[in-house]
């Protein structure tokens, strides 16, 4: 790899790392059930209309398991006296 290639790699990485930190878990949730969605809709249909239904519905999918995953742990451990 190219000196570039491998700064340029570097750099898109550093910025997904940095829109991921001040995410919620929710939001955090939907973007990667919409990545994921939107390459597996891509894979499956081989056109640019399964990777819109599939990210919008790994979006959504994401999102809700994310928010339940949240809530389910934030009372992981409490004490009830």
């Amino acid at each position: 790899m190219k000196h570039t290639a491998k700064l340029s790699l570097l750099a898109v990485a550093l910025f997904i790392t940095s829109a991921l930190i001040s995410c919620t878990p929710g939001e955090r949730g939907a973007l990667t059930g919409g990545a994921i969605g939107a390459g597996a809709g891509a894979l499956i249909t081989g056109g640019s209309t399964g990777a819109l239904v599939g990210g919008a519905i790994g979006a959504v999918a994401g999102s809700e398991i994310s928010k339940d995953r949240a809530a389910r742990n934030r009372y992981y451990g409490r004490r009830h006296y």
